[in-house]
């Protein structure tokens, strides 16, 4: 195993670690899905639900910088019970993530983080999670820690667990869901999926699923986590501030460093005092979860 990690931030700054972590899983979950497992214990003592690390393939120029993937969940040791590896699912999509794909059990990958904020601890008796896509791929943790099945970070957060969780899930079609999705019901999280062909669940885009549960729920006792498509975002968003919902947006903002020093990411926010007046933040600094009131959308 590779077991050399290096502190890329001061002592008393939050720490991001630059390492080599070793493939122990790379297996195919469906349709250009892929779920990858990495040995990198430093990251995983310390990562967060919605928060994320950077991957660059070693030796390899093209593409020469890092992508972005989101936390999946973590795993532990079996001898001790602490935090060992990272568990990401992904997309085969792109030129990095295609070599990816064929990435070999044993071989390793240059990663760092963990990186970005997370989701919020959520403090109502329900939580709402709604993605499109790959914005799935954050919930599992989100979920599992609001369930109270798993504590994450160092030290690791104190969160009262909530009542209810579920996951409202739209896709293109049914052959695009990844075949692991019972695993989100086999922790306690209700799935109900809704596809643009009708091949799963109802015909129609998870924005209007999420309507139709609210209709079914106590707006005060509930929170909103969404991630995935701009448009899907900036609906959820709608929906969830005409109606006064706590909502939190998770952004697919393109990377190239994960470190705030490139401003490729950068994204445009409300300031906090006047709603009126925006600047731009970098989403792998302040961001990629935003609170929805304060995201301004094209």
């Amino acid at each position: 195993m590779h077991d050399q990690w290096r502190l890329l931030t001061e002592p008393g700054d939050r720490e991001v670690w630059f390492g080599k972590a070793t493939i122990i899983e790379n297996e195919s979950i469906g349709r250009d899905l892929f779920r990858l497992r990495l040995v990198c214990p430093p990251i995983a003592r310390g990562i967060v639900p919605g928060q994320f690390v950077m991957l660059r393939l070693p030796n390899h120029y093209d593409p020469l910088l890092g992508r972005a993937f989101a936390l999946f969940d973590i795993f532990s040791d079996a001898e001790h019970g602490e935090p060992a590896g990272l568990e990401i699912v992904y997309s085969s999509i792109g030129k990095m993530t295609k070599l990816l794909a064929r990435w070999p059990v044993g071989d390793y990958l240059e990663i760092w983080g963990p990186l970005g904020n997370g989701f919020p601890p959520p403090s109502y008796r329900i939580l709402v999670m709604v993605a499109g896509g790959i914005g799935y791929t954050p919930f599992m943790a989100v979920g599992r820690e609001a369930m109270g099945q798993r504590r994450y970070g160092y030290p690791p957060r104190q969160v009262p667990p909530v009542t209810r969780a579920q996951l409202l899930f739209g896709v293109r079609t049914a052959e695009l869901l990844p075949k692991d999705l019972w695993r989100f019901e086999e922790v306690g999280i209700e799935v109900k999926t809704i596809s643009d062909d009708g091949s799963t669940g109802k015909k129609g885009v998870a924005s209007e699923l999420l309507l139709e549960e609210l209709g079914k729920l106590k707006r005060d006792e509930l929170a909103v986590y969404c991630c995935g498509p701009e448009a899907l975002m900036k609906a959820v968003a709608e929906i969830c501030l005409g109606q006064d919902i706590p909502c939190y947006l998770s952004l697919e903002t393109p990377m190239a460093c994960g470190l705030g020093l490139c401003y490729s990411c950068v994204v445009r926010v409300r300031d906090e005092r006047e709603s009126t007046s925006w600047d731009y933040h970098r989403a792998c600094i302040e961001g990629p979860v935003f609170d929805a009131r304060r995201i301004v959308f094209e």
